[in-house]
């Protein structure tokens, strides 16, 4: 069985992803074309004697993909390199910021939600990929919201919420600075609270914020 934290992160991605593989207790989101960790992870369970590593690495080299796998905690038994560490919790409510409005926006509009969405994490060659992978997913998943947040008319950052029982989920979003952030969250808190969010830990909230997910490139 898979950590809460990772089951929380499968139950918003898996239905944003191209493949989901369940294997020995692990299980695998692949999406060709689209640069976002959690849409290219095989999720490992807190008891490894169960999985078959070899065949998780085997299917990775098959597919042509990095063997990027996520867990609960830091992975130590295994060789591997770490390349990233997120949190993820129940967001306390931020206030909002005046000079930064924030708006729903249509799925036809998707390649400019894409691009703020790529730029603010730095890789906007892959805009138009992600663009259009999830407006062809959110055409079938109806039930997710994209946001966009704007200063002085300029889009500055883009958020997917997805409902929850009680509230929602916020776990794809990027935005150019706090106060953007502190805006994009607070509008997805409206449409549904409380807010379960993935933060980065550098950002997060102090003390107990949430659970951590540490992202491995496992090594033979």
């Amino acid at each position: 069985m898979l950590p809460s934290v990772l089951a929380d992160l499968l139950t918003f991605h898996a239905p944003l992803s191209t493949v989901h593989r369940e294997q020995g207790g692990a299980v695998t989101l692949l999406t060709p074309g689209v640069n976002v960790l959690a849409l290219n992870v095989t999720c490992l369970p807190a008891d490894l004697s169960g999985v078959d590593l070899d065949a998780v690495l085997d299917w990775h080299e098959r597919q042509g993909v990095p063997p990027l796998v996520a867990t609960a905690g830091p992975l130590t038994l295994l060789p591997g390199r770490e390349v990233a560490r997120v949190e993820v919790g129940p967001l306390p409510p931020e206030p909002g910021n005046g000079e930064v409005l924030v708006e729903q926006v249509s799925r036809l509009h998707l390649g400019v939600w894409a691009e703020v969405l790529t730029q603010t994490h730095g890789t906007p060659e892959w805009s138009t990929s992600v663009g259009r992978h999830l407006a062809a997913r959110l055409e079938e998943e109806r039930s997710f919201v994209p946001l966009v947040a704007y200063r002085a008319e300029e889009a500055v950052g883009a958020l997917l919420w997805q409902p929850r029982r009680p509230g929602g989920a916020a776990h794809l979003w990027g935005a150019a600075d706090r106060a953007v952030r502190a805006a994009l969250l607070s509008a997805a808190a409206d449409l549904g609270g409380p807010l379960r969010v993935t933060l980065p830990v550098e950002e997060s909230h102090p003390a107990a914020f949430g659970e951590g997910v540490h992202y491995t490139l496992l090594a033979r």
